[in-house]
């Protein structure tokens, strides 16, 4: 009869962590590259709060929304507006969406170069003239932007000669020395130690694109999922969207 007690006590002490763990969502979120080093940071912090398990793949928002469309398996998408506007026409997430943060785009050199001038929109447009070599990432928001910019500014057919479509980051491209000046969103910029952000780009030509989150109509961890996005927008993580180059909501 002792031993039969003890055993019923072990079972009743374990049973809730054996609930706990059945209860345990894993969420899989398909995530611009330039909310790459808030989420690896607010992941974590989810995760020991909530005992759910995030796992993450990066992409330019373009490549995300590709992947979407051929049937890629995912509970959350966190992409440009204007894409998950459309994910949620198609029927492919849900109605509600909230918007994580936006970003600006800014111009990285390799670290300990001479910094040009961007001060004013004219002064940009000599330091791109001046450069040996400038890149943007081709498949990236940014870069769709700086393609109209260039033909608005008037330099499209000077600057042809030294562009670089990357496939990589550009801030990674300015690091490793591949392009004289590179531009992105700042909060690709931050990560690389080689790369030194030479500030946005001048106000009146300044593009900012908006992130924002929504769950799969297909989600099996839909509470989690909207528990996620729900973390993601609350007070505790504005200060960390800030320091990482991107303004909340």
């Amino acid at each position: 009869m002792k031993t039969q007690r003890v055993i019923a006590a072990i079972v009743g002490l374990a049973l809730p962590l054996l609930v706990g763990q059945a209860q345990a969502a894993e969420i899989k979120v398909l995530a611009s590259t330039a909310l790459k080093t808030v989420l690896e940071e607010l992941g974590p912090q989810f995760e020991k709060a909530t005992g759910n398990k995030v796992a993450f793949a990066f992409s330019p928002a373009a490549v995300l929304k590709k992947q979407i469309d051929q049937g890629a398996i995912f509970d959350i998408a966190i992409l440009t507006k204007p894409l998950t506007d459309d994910l949620a026409g198609e029927g492919k997430i849900d109605m509600t969406r909230t918007t994580i943060a936006h970003a600006g785009i800014g111009v990285a050199i390799h670290k300990g170069a001479p910094k040009p001038d961007i001060g004013t929109t004219e002064a940009f447009k000599r330091a791109l003239l001046s450069a040996k070599s400038v890149g943007f990432t081709a498949a990236g928001a940014s870069g769709v932007y700086l393609k109209t910019l260039f033909e608005k500014l008037g330099i499209a057919d000077e600057l042809k000669p030294k562009l670089k479509l990357l496939q990589g980051g550009a801030g990674e491209a300015a690091a490793n020395g591949e392009v004289e000046i590179g531009m992105t969103q700042i909060s690709e910029i931050l990560p690389y130690a080689n790369a030194e952000l030479v500030g946005p780009l001048p106000s009146d030509i300044q593009s900012y694109t908006y992130f924002t989150a929504g769950v799969s109509v297909a989600s099996k961890e839909a509470d989690a999922a909207k528990a996620f996005i729900k973390f993601l927008a609350a007070p505790a993580a504005l200060t960390l969207i800030k320091a990482k180059g991107m303004e909340p909501g």
